[in-house]
């Protein structure tokens, strides 16, 4: 992958990873141009996979934006920080982001679970 570009500029997924927290859901947003897409769909099926044999991984969705926008979003859930960074620092999956294509951008960010009375539970 050519590219990581956080969310939120000041607190990069560099440092969410030293944050102990549980559970929590990774957001990764990606950007890329639309030939690429078969290539993109192709790395990311190979990195899910990987991800789905890793211990604390619960489950994973990925979302395309509609109409012509190449823009996809993975939304996937794990037990806890811990887990997710033995993952996503794991010497196989570092080596895996090779395969996507070049004009791929990822903004992966971690998010916890807010409880608003009466609309949804933490």
């Amino acid at each position: 992958m050519s590219l990581m570009k956080p969310m939120d500029e000041t607190f990069p997924i560099e440092r969410q990873l030293a944050v102990e927290a549980a559970p929590v859901v990774l957001i990764n947003l990606f950007t890329l141009a639309t030939g690429d897409e078969p290539q993109f769909l192709e790395a990311w099926a190979d990195d899910a996979e990987f991800m789905k044999r890793q211990p604390g991984f619960i489950s994973t969705q990925l979302h395309r934006a509609i109409g012509n926008s190449p823009t996809y979003l993975n939304y996937a859930v794990w037990d806890s920080t811990e887990t997710f960074r033995a993952a996503f620092t794991h010497p196989e999956f570092i080596a895996k982001l090779a395969a996507y294509p070049s004009s791929a951008v990822a903004s992966p960010h971690l998010f916890q679970k807010v409880a608003v009375a009466g609309i949804c539970t933490a």
